[in-house]
């Protein structure tokens, strides 16, 4: 989209761009909230619905196994839908999941809340980056992509602490409240500043919902990027879930400190990933996504081989890890829209949102089954997942090479948008 298309008879403004980023922008943001405000609350759960560890783990998988499902069937249908409908639907879903979330009465309800959260939620993301794909030319979407992921580090920041906070000083369900009547808030917004974008729609009838995303499923170029998201994706999650045991259990952290793990890292990643975003338009997204790859292997090797230190030196790596692991995602996701037609987009990204649920889900279990554990509860085998991780990070570099841009036919002679609001 440039600017001074007319749209429903409103001109396309940079202005307007970028108050849909900022709008999409809140929509990833609680999403992600939804998802990360669960995993400090595990005590609580286990008091109140008398459940123990492995119980309560199902109730995080329920989020990432639904919203991975949904993310496939999604792939069937996403692109024969105008992108605003979706959206807006979708995101209406999720907060209706978030507040049965809230109102759970039961263990098994509250399972079910978590599988509606996720399977709304999860397509809502597919759809974000496929509109950002859509509005956004080449030359401008590696920022774009960082304003919009940075409601990741935003998310790290609110998410725990405050929602420890909030549930500390009530009761488990009123961050759910909160959130949920966010989420309204937001949904309001964004049906009134997404504009109609069904310009995909034009060969969506030509082909069978099945036959096109099997044609999503099977192109050498998605392919090459789906790999790419599932080895980004082991990365992190090699080493991610474990972190806060090992810097409470091996580093020496307290409880209480933990949080300032997330709202360290998540305010220098609000400003780096921005920051990464205008760099690599200017510099290239494969020379930035190189850089920034081979640049993990230090903070990945300095955290699993943490002994005992003072908590700023703890502080500082972790928030060296977080810098450098999400910098590497702004470039990725600019070019792995770009590799994508903008008529498939949506299934691809749909199924992309699928992918990365499961490679998260398997990762967190190849490490679990790494990860062994002392008679006085430290963890062990740490440095080897770090290894594993460094490993899928410099693969990555490999497998980024692979992928092709598409040619943006029309993107600057033709509006992507529906002729009218």
């Amino acid at each position: 989209m440039t600017e001074g298309d007319s749209i429903g008879g409103r001109p396309w403004t940079m202005a307007r761009e970028r108050w849909l980023l900022l709008t999409l922008a809140a929509i990833q943001f609680t999403t992600i909230v939804d998802f990360l405000i669960v995993i400090p609350l595990g005590p609580q759960y286990e008091q109140v619905f008398h459940i123990g560890p492995r119980d309560f783990g199902l109730v995080v998988a329920a989020y990432g196994i639904a919203a991975g499902v949904t993310g496939l069937l999604a792939g069937f249908l996403l692109d024969h839908f105008d992108r605003k409908q979706a959206l807006v639907w979708l995101y209406f879903g999720f907060t209706l999941g978030t507040l049965f979330c809230a109102v759970a009465p039961t263990y098994h309800l509250l399972v079910a809340a978590r599988v509606t959260a996720g399977a709304f939620g999860g397509v809502c993301g597919a759809v974000i980056l496929a509109i950002v794909g859509d509005v956004v030319p080449m030359h401008r979407r590696g920022a774009a992509m960082g304003l919009v992921m940075s409601s990741f580090s935003v998310s790290s920041i609110v998410g725990v602490p405050v929602g420890l906070y909030i549930a500390n000083h009530s009761s488990w369900n009123v961050p759910f409240y909160a959130l949920g009547a966010l989420s309204g808030l937001v949904a309001i917004v964004a049906a009134c500043i997404t504009p109609p974008l069904r310009s995909h729609m034009r060969h969506a009838t030509e082909e069978h919902p099945f036959e096109r995303t099997l044609a999503v499923m099977l192109h050498p170029d998605h392919q090459k990027a789906f790999v790419l998201m599932a080895a980004l994706t082991f990365a992190s999650f090699c080493i991610f879930p474990y972190m806060p045991d090992y810097m409470v259990l091996n580093v020496g952290l307290t409880k209480e400190q933990l949080p300032l793990v997330y709202v360290c890292g998540g305010l220098c990643t609000v400003f780096s990933m921005n920051w990464v975003g205008r760099w690599s338009d200017r510099s290239g997204k494969l020379r930035v996504f190189t850089l920034t790859s081979l640049s993990t292997a230090v903070p990945i090797l300095l955290l699993t081989n943490l002994p005992r230190v003072p908590v700023p030196v703890a502080l500082g790596v972790t928030t060296l890890l977080m810098i450098c692991m999400s910098s590497r995602m702004v470039p990725a996701m600019a070019m792995m829209t770009g590799a994508v037609e903008a008529r498939y987009r949506g299934g691809f990204m749909s199924i992309n949102s699928a992918v990365q649920m499961f490679s998260m889900g398997l990762a967190s279990y190849v490490s679990g089954r790494i990860i062994g554990e002392t008679p006085d509860h430290q963890l062990t085998h740490y440095p080897i997942n770090g290894l594993f991780s460094v490993a899928c990070a410099y693969t990555c570099i490999y497998l980024a090479r692979f992928l092709k841009p598409v040619p943006e036919k029309g993107m600057a002679d033709a509006p992507v948008m529906a002729e009218s609001m």
